[in-house]
């Protein structure tokens, strides 16, 4: 499967999602472990590597990260 870049990065999200983490207060490695008790296998280097936009984030990775961090897709996508 060819994954494609978008202006340079993988996903869109990676920014919104390390400000929210960070206003919560929330360790990358918390947030993988959450992340993980929700049934998605993931670590802490893959978070880091989602936030600065190397890695692709699934839709269903992006609906379990929107409720974690209390905030909306559309927020995570730049929508909002």
């Amino acid at each position: 499967m060819k994954i494609y870049d978008y202006n340079g990065k993988k996903n869109i999200c990676g920014d919104r999602i390390h400000e929210a983490r960070c206003k919560n207060r929330i360790t990358q490695s918390e947030l993988a472990a959450r992340l993980q008790v929700s049934g998605i296998t993931i670590e802490r280097d893959s978070i880091s590597r989602i936030e600065i936009g190397t890695r692709f984030v699934s839709d269903y990775e992006l609906r379990e990260l929107s409720r974690i961090l209390n905030v909306s897709v559309n927020w995570l996508l730049g929508i909002d």
